[in-house]
């Protein structure tokens, strides 16, 4: 009928424009960070990482059907040693992705008003790569390569199991937010991980560059 056509519409219309707002602001949010501790700085030169590194006979699975909505507990990544919790974390005053506090450093973020990891659309994960005095939780995702794990343990409905296919690290002043943070292929349960790069500048304040993890549903576990 008309009034539904215009009401879908409507909610299209709104829904892209939350997700304009978002991706501006998760731009902005990776040019403020704190400075690397003694010095080191948490992620490589800019560029796409999956692209240029990927060994040859990585053979990637085929991608599991979305799952329902589930929240999200603990991020678990084995070939980094990572057991993170994670928290449900909303946007600031700027519009853009609150990460968690600097004294929970450790901790994930989730961004609350997207999909849930393992339900359909892009699911936005993130974290500190350090502090003023110590690495963070992201501290060394840039290491990550395709073919690597990611699992997201959630409520009541066991684990989400996701496949890495790609690691990015964007030069903030070439940023492309929808590169970074749209799906990769429609249809499917994706995830993102989202931490600072590049080097820090003294001078502005902040990290060059955002190191962008992206990862994709490809089994379930306990």
């Amino acid at each position: 009928m008309p009034g539904e056509e215009r009401s879908r519409g409507t909610g299209r219309l709104v829904t892209g424009v939350v997700w304009a707002v978002l991706l501006l602001g998760l731009w902005l949010w990776g040019r403020a960070t704190t400075a690397p501790p003694d010095g080191a700085v948490p992620g490589p030169a800019t560029g796409d990482m999956a692209a240029a590194g990927r060994p040859p006979d990585v053979d990637l699975p085929r991608a599991h059907r979305p799952l329902g909505a589930a929240l999200p507990h603990r991020l678990d990544i084995p070939g980094l040693g990572i057991q993170a919790p994670v928290t449900a974390r909303g946007l600031d005053a700027r519009g853009a992705l609150d990460p968690p506090p600097f004294d929970q450093a450790h901790t994930v973020g989730w961004y609350a008003g997207g999909p849930a990891p393992g339900a359909a659309g892009t699911a936005l994960m993130v974290g500190h790569a350090d502090t003023e005095t110590r690495p963070a939780v992201f501290h060394r995702v840039s290491r990550l390569k395709p073919g690597d794990t990611i699992r997201v343990l959630r409520e009541g409905t066991g684990v989400a199991e996701f496949t890495v296919d790609g690691v990015q690290v964007l030069d903030r002043d070439r940023f492309d937010a929808h590169q970074a943070y749209g799906p990769r292929e429609a249809g499917r349960a994706e995830l993102r991980l989202i931490t600072c790069g590049g080097t820090f500048d003294r001078a502005a304040g902040g990290y060059s560059a955002n190191v962008v993890v992206s990862a994709y549903l490809t089994g379930t576990g306990r």
